[in-house]
């Protein structure tokens, strides 16, 4: 349910996390207009909110705004998807290498215990549990290296990246390939070796981007009945 303040108005917050929710989750498609009065109607929100909402949307790079013709889907492209991703390959390294330094012993039976989680859900076929545990593993890797402006650097990149990195976690047989890389990167954490870290992190992205790249050519094959 969207939630109300005290004088019944509806928070942009909550109608800003429903329609991010929505363009992730594909209910609304790239590219569809997104018409302020008909959101107005489906989230019982004003026009004043659900404007704020789409403007911090548009700051994250989910939705664009065209001049005349109002809000719509941001689409992003394979080789866009390709270049965030490499520009976080350098970051989310950083993160990693900063994390291997600080880590607390706490820290290590954490992140053990995601790894572990990890393994069961992908033994269990579960891969929605197994998606959001990698999201997991990845902010707390982030929250670990007290770096703040890499994370938000990292949060951006996110957002505008969401629907690809969503699709890839869905393709089949893609948890066995990441799970490997994961555990590694858990494993050169809890050594805290930042070197190791960093690029148990490269090693994992570069993996990533040669995903995006395998997902490109199977839309491009007149074969796979995909229009790109």
């Amino acid at each position: 349910m969207t939630s109300n303040t005290a004088d019944g108005t509806v928070r942009s917050a909550e109608v800003t996390d429903r329609i991010r929710t929505a363009i992730v989750a594909g209910e609304f498609a790239p590219g569809q207009r997104l018409v302020e009065a008909d959101l107005c109607e489906l989230f019982h929100a004003s026009r004043g909110v659900v404007r704020a909402a789409l403007m911090d949307l548009t700051h994250e790079g989910l939705v664009e705004r065209i001049a005349n013709r109002g809000a719509r889907v941001r689409s992003v492209s394979v080789e866009e998807a390709i270049a965030i991703t490499e520009v976080r390959m350098a970051v989310e390294g950083l993160c990693a290498a900063k994390a291997a330094e600080r880590i607390t012993d706490e820290e290590i039976t954490e992140l053990r215990d995601i790894g572990r989680r990890m393994q069961d859900a992908m033994r269990a076929g579960e891969v929605l549990v197994y998606s959001e545990l990698n999201g997991t593993l990845h902010d707390r890797i982030r929250e670990i290296s007290a770096q703040p402006v890499a994370a938000d650097v990292l949060s951006n990149l996110s957002a505008r990246n969401v629907r690809h990195q969503f699709r890839l976690a869905l393709r089949p047989g893609r948890p066995q390939i990441s799970l490997p890389e994961h555990l590694a990167i858990i494993d050169e954490l809890c050594a805290r070796s930042p070197e190791g870290a960093e690029r148990a992190v490269r090693r994992h992205v570069a993996s990533v981007i040669e995903a995006l790249r395998e997902f490109d050519t199977a839309q491009a094959s007149p074969a796979s009945g995909l229009v790109r």
